[in-house]
Formats: structure tokens, sequence, C-alpha cells
């Protein structure tokens, strides 16, 4: 077998299937497609274009998770857009002490998949209905609707990751339950049309990104809790 690969074979691994949550909108869109073209065909093209992005946004590709203990990982895909020392908030139920806050914003042309930073058990999983700010707004944390849930792993330790609602986003979905156990990398939500996920580190983690770095979630490592590095410094070039 040849080890070359043709450009059918370059474009199959550049798809990712959709997510089962897709579906629905996927055939939405398809139906209007089909109305549109019978009633005026320039108007079914644009329903073609407004449905091969519904298919883009629900993409859900697969990711290659490192496994080794102390690593947490990114749970979506986007900028880093905030990195800061703050008190979580009180509904996380994490105590006072201040922790590091990762904040990664998804523009509309990302993944909205969101994978569990680290594994362990869900042990808690709260809703707070709020605003629809702009989402990388520092404020969006308190002031906008969102969804957390906190993962306990089985040494004790504790992170959270928020999922915030932004301008366009109206929805946020969530697989997990409290109680339930979970793996690192593996699928735990989802925000559609845009939005923000925050971490909140364990007390004393060093973040291990940087503001406006780009995240690839599942993959990308916030945080190495065996590690004796400092907060990294960065630069773009």
């Amino acid at each position: 077998m040849s080890d070359r690969h043709s450009l059918l074979d370059t474009i199959t691994d550049t798809l990712a299937p959709v997510h089962r949550d897709g579906h629905k909108f996927v055939a939405i869109g398809l139906i209007a497609t089909l109305v549109f073209f019978f009633v005026w065909p320039p108007l079914g093209w644009i329903g073609a274009l407004i449905t091969a992005w519904i298919i883009y946004f629900f993409r859900d590709p697969d990711r290659v998770t490192p496994l080794r203990d102390g690593l947490i990982v990114a749970p979506a895909d986007g900028r880093v857009s905030l990195i800061e020392k703050v008190r979580p908030p009180i509904e996380l139920g994490l105590g006072e002490e201040e922790r590091v806050r990762v904040s990664i914003f998804l523009s509309v042309f990302d993944v909205h998949i969101q994978r569990a930073p680290l594994a362990g058990r869900i042990a808690r999983s709260i809703y707070v209905p709020g605003a629809f700010l702009n989402a990388e707004l520092d404020k969006a944390s308190e002031e906008n609707e969102r969804r957390t849930i906190v993962i306990e792993t089985a040494s004790g330790l504790s992170v959270a990751v928020v999922q915030i609602a932004g301008l366009v986003a109206r929805r946020i979905v969530t697989f997990v339950a409290e109680g339930d156990s979970i793996g690192v990398g593996e699928r735990f939500g989802l925000i559609r049309f845009g939005s923000r996920v925050d971490t909140y580190l364990p007390p004393g983690a060093f973040p291990a990104v940087a503001v406006g770095q780009r995240a690839i979630g599942g993959e990308t490592v916030l945080a190495d809790l065996r590690s004796v590095e400092p907060e990294r410094e960065a630069r773009r070039h």
C-alpha cells in the first residue's frame, strides 16, 4: 500500500462528522433550501450556503488528548482572551481562595464542542440565567447566562468549567449530570453560535498558555500541575 495520499484522502481527512445536536438544524436547512429552490433558485443558493455553514458549525472532529496525570487540557477551541487571578463565583462552591481563570473566546467559526479538562466526577452542574453581553467582556463571567460543571478528581482536586452564552449564543447544552464520571478530553457539552468558556484552575496552578494564543479543545495543555515553571510570557510575531 502506498504511503502517498490522494487529493480525495486529503479532503476526507479535513472533514469532520456533524454532532448529533446539529442534525435537526441541518435537516431544517436542507428542507428550507429545497423549498427556496422551488420558489426562486437564487434564494435556494443562499439557503444552500447557510446550510453548509450549519454543517461546518456543528462539526465534531476527533482529538488526540494527552493522558499524563497532572495535565489540564483546554475545554474548548478558540482564542485565549483573558488570564487572571480571581475569586471563584459563590455558585461554584470552591471557597474564597483565588484561582487562575483562563477564558477562551469562541467565534462562530470555531468548533463548539466542549471537552473535559481532566478526568474525574461531576461534583456540581449549575445553570445560572443571565444576560447576553459580549462574551469577551470580563463581566460576562458573572452577568451572562451560563452553565458550570465542577470536576473533582480522585485525589481531591477540583476544576470548574463555565460555559458562557454571548451576543449570538442563545443555547447552552450539557451532556453530563451530577455524579457522572468523565474522562479527560471527553465531550461534555456545546454552546450554539458563539460563546466563551472559563476554566478555574486549582489553587497554586500556573497557566501554560498566554493571552492571544489559539487553544484546541482536548489537546492544548492549559496547565501542568507537576511543573514548577512560572506563568509563561509570550509575544505576538
